[in-house]
């Protein structure tokens, strides 16, 4: 008996998302503002870096199960940009409570940091100067412009999975028709 082909989507390959690769960069510069700002042993400081890595791998976890499980992939991605949501309100309140100014949008630091997008190979290196040697205020802000830019990513992520679901169906639905194909070929 022939066995139907293409039941496994493709998946994986999450280090070419954009948005797996921006939420590697505030992981990264999370656990250096953490690691600088916020006490070693304080509970937020936990909770910061734990939030910014569940960002990250949630988008690699979603991705290696999307072959699968497209549901469970749009329920990762969603899971990841809640945990960035989390992790954008802590470093407002970080601001707030120490009195720092929040960066509006066309602020000239926020539009240096946004313009790095473009730049090609980001790491956190190419933000580092803005993290590690800075004040606090500069830190925040632009981990602040990184995460905004991340969940723009995230949404629209999130959007064409949501598409590709309704035009294309899951793994199930792809099973149950090749089945009913084989039933009609055999009777």
């Amino acid at each position: 008996m022939n066995q139907p082909d293409g039941f496994i989507d493709p998946h994986g390959g999450f280090r070419n998302l954009k948005s797996y690769q921006m939420s590697e960069i505030v992981y990264d510069a999370t656990a250096v503002f953490c690691d600088r700002w916020i006490g070693r042993r304080s509970r937020t400081h936990d909770q910061m870096v734990q939030a910014a890595r569940s960002g990250k791998q949630n988008i690699a976890e979603g991705s290696m199960a999307s072959g699968t499980s497209k549901k469970f992939e749009l329920k990762l991605v969603g899971v990841a940009r809640a945990s960035l949501e989390e992790l954008l309100l802590d470093y407002q309140d970080f601001l707030r409570q120490r009195k720092l100014p929040l960066w509006e949008k066309d602020h000239s630091m926020a539009q240096k940091i946004r313009n790095l997008a473009f730049k090609k190979d980001r790491s956190y290196k190419t933000y580092r100067t803005y993290i590690d040697g800075s004040p606090p205020e500069t830190a925040a802000n632009t981990l602040i412009c990184l995460i905004h830019q991340t969940n723009f990513l995230l949404d629209q992520q999130l959007r064409q999975l949501e598409k590709q679901f309704l035009e294309q169906g899951g793994f199930a639905e792809k099973l149950y028709r090749a089945r009913q194909g084989s039933k009609r070929r055999y009777r």
